[in-house]
């Protein structure tokens, strides 16, 4: 079952196989170094990537940026009483960092310990193993990024099909964007290419729904240009064009799906053209969107952060859903899909039968809804900034930048700097690293084993494990090893723990299989921390096998023989065949010996059928709660008259992305993100291009350049994501939390409104 075969990190002396990290897609890239070692001389894209296949978009060309151009920690840092840092040595960092957290453990419980990251873009292997970490500190509560965006959709997901579904783009006939704008912001293979097939086939249809003339829309069929804040409105109103008038698939609909009485009651009565004005769009278009969707022989749906960091957002995920389901397209070619995975990021939320909130679902103090076990990040502030007694008061930060990347940065830094004990994982001194009580400095992801959980491909799913393309800056430590040290600093693990399952798996892997499922089953505090031991027991033998640091995909053994688990079939058809343990055992060995990455299932359309979790295997139509909130549309959306322009926070463009990019200089365009507005609104406020505005909003007043675009509606403006990072002297543009409110939030899901926020702009004179 054990292959000898040690495998380079490369493929021939020139170029070495990896992955871009800016967005969810993590297209195949190769690097070719310069003559230092050091930099990277050029990157193209990896055509034996078996997803992206040579693909990339312009942000990948300058990873450079990210290995080089931070400004790098390289050596554990413990601040001192005025608030200046010192470089201490690993032993004592760990062993003080540990101890703080049982001190706070000790004395007001593990759930007084909150964990916020645990792997970042494209940096999942190490945060696999933070699990272990917060259960030996007894931490019960955690956040990520996913929680600012997407756990509205995993609710409601989690309600009306039990599982996680993507849409087929490459062959559907009715193409549709929903406050997404994958010219940009990508979130599928080959985003670009497929949206210039679909815009040049006459077969073919794209709709686009968003208030900017955005590049995706410069290209579509059908433009909804909604006036901001107003989605809601638009999806019911064509949810109602399609029952009004009788375009749901009804004989499918009675197979598949159920509450389909209930949603043509419900939408019956809908004025379709009055909430066609409220938000400003022709009705005609509506209905004409409406009428694509429902009768495509097959229509796939993207919906992304325009609409779920906005205002009814998990109202707006289930509105969006219920179009496609009435029209049946699901399960098929050019439909929506329920993927494999190597490892699930999503699930729904944990109430109880009647849908009360069960003990455990809430956060201890707001008892906000926790969603795919996430505290929503907006009222992390208030589980803080408080004398109750179940306060967070410690917190463990790990490739993740609350203090940058959260609503409202002032109220944020304030309730970090006020928390007992904060540790940060990351590789540069980020914003909330300079709060920490220790920062411990991790290697950058091209110089360590690494992978990423966003598989979603459909029908072949591809998971590709990424070799180092650079010796790691000395002092740095891969995130397992971080996450080991302090699991053994806290008590939890010794070498007695270890001594039996080594012996194992020097014998070979199915002597460790053995073992390993002994021993937990024996000790279940062993499977609580199953990634550190694995990392410690099965990880010297691997980087015997597969070469130095490949001990950090330890976990991915336990992984691969789950989905061969779970997914005989699929996993099956991708070529990993045998009995018992076999199949698992190739796929691992695959994933460890493939540097471009590796085919792990092979579906059929009707695998996604049997992938639906709901109690009867069927569809669900309705949702209480959200057919509930549907009077809230009958009253327009007011305007504060002291904040009259809509704001979103956080736009792609050309040259953003996330902020593991920390050097200014890679942007070659719009340096300093610049305020985008209408030319009617520049006209208004006396605002030239490249003039300077003053936009000020609840929760802070920000300058910045304007540009002058027709991109934008009258009365909505924004701002670049990625901006305002850099060294502590040396920060580029406004970083957007400066003017977001913790408080706009979605009543559900806690999801931000950050893509709708309320602003006055004013012109700024220029003294030169």
């Amino acid at each position: 079952m054990n292959s000898p075969d040690p495998v380079s990190t490369t493929t021939s002396a020139e170029w070495k196989q990896s992955a871009c990290i800016l967005c969810e897609c993590n297209c195949g890239i190769e690097i070719r170094l310069g003559a230092d070692g050091k930099r990277f001389d050029r990157i193209r894209g990896d055509k034996a990537h078996p997803a992206s296949q040579g693909y990339t978009c312009e942000k990948a060309l300058r990873l450079d940026h990210y290995q080089n151009g931070t400004i790098r920690l390289t050596s554990p840092l413990r601040r001192r009483a005025d608030g200046s840092y010192e470089e201490i040595d690993w032993d004592t960092a760990i062993t003080e960092a540990a101890a703080g957290f049982a001190k706070v453990r000790d004395e007001h419980g593990g759930a007084a310990i909150f964990s916020y990251g645990g792997g970042g873009q494209g940096n999942h292997l190490g945060g696999g193993y933070s699990g272990a970490t917060l259960r030996a500190m007894g931490a019960r509560f955690k956040s990520n990024a996913l929680a600012q965006e997407k756990t509205g959709e995993f609710w409601v997901n989690g309600k009306m099909l039990g599982g996680f579904p993507r849409a087929d783009f490459e062959h559907t006939q009715v193409a549709v964007f929903v406050g997404k704008n994958p010219w940009q912001s990508h979130g599928l293979p080959h985003a670009r290419t497929i949206l210039k097939e679909i815009a040049n086939d006459p077969d073919r249809t794209m709709i686009v729904i968003d208030p900017r003339r955005s590049e995706t829309a410069e290209l579509a069929d059908i433009h909804l240009a909604v006036k901001p804040g107003t989605d809601a409105w638009v999806l019911a109103a064509m949810v109602a064009v399609i029952v009004q008038d009788n375009l749901a698939a009804a004989s499918w609909l009675a197979e598949h799906a159920t509450g389909f009485e209930t949603i043509v009651e419900s939408f019956s009565g809908i004025d379709v053209a009055a909430y066609a004005a409220i938000a400003e769009v022709d009705e005609a278009l509506v209905r004409a969107a409406a009428l694509a969707m429902a009768k495509a022989a097959s229509c796939a749906v993207f919906e992304d952060l325009g609409i779920q960091m906005g205002m009814h957002s998990t109202l707006c995920s289930y509105l969006e859903k219920l179009i496609w389901m009435l029209g049946g397209h699901f399960g098929r070619p050019g439909t929506a899909y329920i993927p494999t995975s190597m490892v699930s990021i999503a699930r729904g939320d944990k109430t109880s039968k009647n849908g009360v909130p069960s003990k455990g679902s809430v956060s201890p103090v707001v008892g906000a809804r926790i969603i795919s076990g996430l505290v929503p990040c907006n009222v992390i502030t208030e589980e803080i900034l408080t004398d109750h007694p179940a306060r967070y008061r410690a917190m463990f930060v790990e490739s993740g930048n609350p203090a940058h990347s959260l609503a409202d940065s002032t109220l944020m830094h304030e309730a970090l700097q006020s928390l007992e004990h904060l540790v940060v994982v990351d590789v540069a001194m980020t914003e909330t690293a300079r709060l920490a009580s220790y920062v411990l400095p991790a290697q950058s992801q091209y110089e360590k084993w690494e992978a990423t959980f966003f598989n979603f491909e459909f029908p072949s799913n591809v998971f590709h494990l990424r070799r180092p393309v650079v010796d790691p800056l000395p002092g740095t430590l891969p995130e397992p090893e971080i996450h080991a040290r302090l699991v053994e600093a806290l008590g939890s693990l010794t070498e007695g723990d270890y001594t039996e399952l080594r012996a194992a798996a020097a014998v070979g892997r199915a002597e460790f299989a053995t073992a390993f499922f002994a021993a937990t089953t024996t000790n279940p505090a062993l499977g609580a921390l199953a990634p550190v031991l694995l990392y410690r027991t099965l990880g010297p033998s691997l980087d015997a096998q597969y070469g130095e640091g490949a001990a950090s995909a330890a976990l991915l053994w336990g992984a691969c023989h789950r989905c061969a688990l779970s997914f005989p079939e699929a996993v099956r058809r991708a070529g990993f065949v045998g009995e018992g343990l076999e199949p698992g055992e190739q796929l691992f060995h695959a994933v460890m010996t493939s540097p471009s990455g590796v085919v792990f299932t092979v579906d059929e359309y009707e695998d996604s059928w049997k992938r639906i979790g709901t109690a009867d295997g069927k569809l669900n139509l309705v949702i209480p709660e959200l057919l509930a909130m549907l009077s809230q549309l009958e009253t327009p959306p007011q305007t504060d008259p002291a904040f009259p322009m809509m704001l979103s926070a956080g736009e792609r463009r050309s040259f953003t992305a996330n902020t593991i990019i920390r050097d200014n200089t890679w942007r070659k365009k719009d340096p300093e993100g610049a305020l985008r507005m209408s030319p009617a609104d520049a006209d208004r406020l006396g605002l030239v291009d490249g003039g300077m505005a003053q936009v000020t909003s609840n929760r802070g007043s920000v300058r910045v350049p304007v540009a002058v675009t027709d991109m934008m509606r009258a009365g909505h403006v924004s701002l670049p994501n990625g901006m305002g990072v850099g060294s502590s002297d040396d920060v580029t543009g406004v970083a957007p939390n400066q003017l977001t409110d913790r408080a706009h939030r979605d009543p559900i899901a806690g999801t931000p409104f950050h893509k709708q926020v309320p602003v006055r702009v004013e012109a700024v004179e220029v003294h030169v």
